[in-house]
């Protein structure tokens, strides 16, 4: 949960109703329509991209993508809390991409305000 709590404070300093990346962009994880989209169908659920604005549902969302796309099964190898965040940033791939190193720096520096991870080495 800690982690989600970053992210949100990165992504919305916490503002559940946020509109972000050009207006593509809900709620306090800045969820996609095509990431709402790709969540529902994995869980099952019928959700729409507008209910980013709500902050469980949101979570939900996050869940479920991570459930489908952050797996050792389909990364190779252990899943680390920086491949949790770059792929929440920038997709499926998203742990790959060197776009997403920033994102992470934000992420990581957020954690360690909140001295959820001093003892963990984030640099996998």
């Amino acid at each position: 949960m800690t982690l989600i709590l970053a992210l949100i404070t990165v992504e919305s300093s916490g503002n559940d109703q946020a509109i972000g990346d050009n207006g593509l962009a809900y709620g306090a994880l800045q969820i996609h329509a095509s990431y709402a989209a790709d969540a529902a169908e994995f869980a099952g659920k019928d959700w729409k991209h507008e209910d980013a604005f709500d902050r469980e549902k949101s979570i939900d969302m996050f869940l479920a993508y991570m459930s489908r796309y952050a797996t050792e099964k389909r990364i190779g190898r252990p899943v680390t809390i920086q491949d949790i965040a770059r792929i929440h940033n920038g997709g499926p791939n998203g742990y790959k991409k060197e776009a997403t190193l920033v994102y992470w720096e934000k992420v990581k520096k957020e954690l360690f305000s909140r001295d959820a991870i001093a003892s963990h080495n984030l640099n996998q």
